[in-house]
């Protein structure tokens, strides 16, 4: 009998939650958004939960539209991450790093540093950023085209690779009888010179204890696609159902095939979304009473932002007006593919799209009870299109509680969970060369 697949587990820390109505629970944890204790206690769960990773998404810019706008990116990823560095001892770290404002020297030194303090446990995720209001904060009038931005992110990863591997501790061989600190004929500089950026090299940090930080992308563009096949170790991908998975899937392995690495093999970690209880209409309820705070104005504005239009207007309990095909959409493609697949799936009114877009903006969504979900994340292990799951909680700490308190167990009994960390690195423990 075939041995059963273990899975990776990571989690995306966010606000109060997922859920757009996390907040407003007389429970929530909204005043300690901007309290470093808070997202320390998060990942403090997550490892005691054998986690493989904790991971921070970014936005450069802070739009306080209204009264109830969150300030959910209150610290910079890697600053909260060196702050959790010092309260946990083995789950992964992840920051988001954005190719298009960055400087590859001062990132690849940041990366590098925090993977030495915690002895190999950092990995990093690249984005190309989405908003004109991000690009005005960096001296740009609007955001660079979107081929323009992979063109840079493509140069932006090679610079770094090139960062992360320019020298190793063994050239580091400090003796005081023989006059010598360095062997320095190893330690040259790279002189990296391209359209946007010229590096002489090398990176004042010498090589990770992993070899080279975890490069993680989310990516479902064409171009983000085609870049992921060429740098990254792992992607996060956008996927309703299994059919979605199971087309991400095909798409990455053909762009890795028609790669300069065609035999790359790159770990795909879904959004999913979980309300879990004892029974399925105890975790039915969970879900109830969170979408009976959803605040319907904000919901439409984040509805509007995923099409490219403005859906104030939209007749709540009709059928959701038609969309373009993806082919003629100019936003962000990821997010609105998942919106049309829940229109083909569910053919939902306004009111109920929003309902399935208000936590996790349409990753899969699993309610019921431990062995029912366990179930169907098996399921997408066992037919290849998942390696693992990155959780989106609708509620935090109390889904992430839920997750490690309920699945993680049912996990762990049916063999495709560790129970322990062993002594490894970040990289060996996705089991990545």
């Amino acid at each position: 009998m075939e041995e059963s697949r273990e899975l990776n587990i990571g989690v995306l820390l966010y606000g109060c939650g997922h859920h757009q109505a996390a907040w407003q629970m007389d429970d929530s944890f909204i005043e300690q958004i901007g309290d470093i204790s808070y997202y320390q206690h998060l990942a403090q769960i997550a490892e005691r939960g054998n986690f493989d990773v904790v991971f921070f998404a970014d936005n450069q810019a802070f739009n306080a539209s209204d009264d109830t706008t969150l300030p959910a990116f209150w610290f910079d990823p890697i600053i909260n991450l060196t702050a959790i560095a010092q309260v946990t001892s083995h789950v992964g770290l992840v920051p988001t790093i954005s190719s298009t404002f960055s400087n590859p020297f001062t990132a690849a030194r940041q990366l590098l540093s925090l993977d030495h303090i915690t002895q190999g446990r950092v990995g990093w995720n690249l984005v190309t950023s989405m908003t004109d209001a991000e690009a005005q904060n960096h001296s740009l009038k609007k955001l660079p085209e979107r081929s323009e931005r992979y063109k840079k992110a493509d140069e932006f990863a090679s610079v770094m690779n090139q960062l992360f591997t320019s020298w190793s501790t063994s050239s580091f061989v400090p003796n005081r009888q023989d006059d010598k600190i360095l062997e320095s004929s190893d330690i040259q500089p790279f002189n990296h010179k391209g359209d946007n950026f010229q590096v002489r090299g090398p990176l004042t940090t010498p090589q990770s204890p992993q070899g080279k930080p975890v490069s993680m992308q989310a990516g479902a563009s064409k171009e983000g696609v085609a870049l992921a096949a060429k740098y990254a170790d792992v992607v996060y991908s956008v996927s309703w159902n299994i059919e979605q998975a199971r087309a991400y899937r095909d798409k990455l392995t053909d762009a890795i095939t028609k790669s300069e690495t065609p035999n790359r093999a790159i770990k795909i970690f879904p959004g999913l979304v979980t309300y879990v209880a004892e029974t399925h209409e105890q975790a039915m309820a969970k879900k109830a009473e969170l979408d009976r705070y959803l605040p319907i104005e904000d919901a439409l504005k984040q509805l509007s932002f995923f099409v490219q239009q403005d859906c104030s207007n939209w007749e709540l309990d009709q059928p959701v007006p038609d969309l373009p095909p993806v082919e003629a959409f100019k936003g962000p493609v990821g997010r609105y593919e998942t919106v049309l697949a829940i229109i083909e799936d569910k053919q939902p009114t306004v009111r109920e799209l929003l309902g399935y877009l208000s936590a996790g903006g349409g990753h899969l969504t699993l309610i019921g009870t431990p062995e029912e979900i366990v179930d169907t994340m098996e399921k997408w292990i066992d037919e290849g299109v998942a390696d693992g799951f990155n959780l989106m909680p609708p509620s935090l700490p109390y889904s992430l509680e839920d997750f490690v308190e309920l699945i993680v167990p049912e996990l762990q009994k049916r063999g495709r969970f560790r129970s322990a960390y062993q002594d490894e690195t970040f990289r060996m423990r996705l089991g990545l060369e």
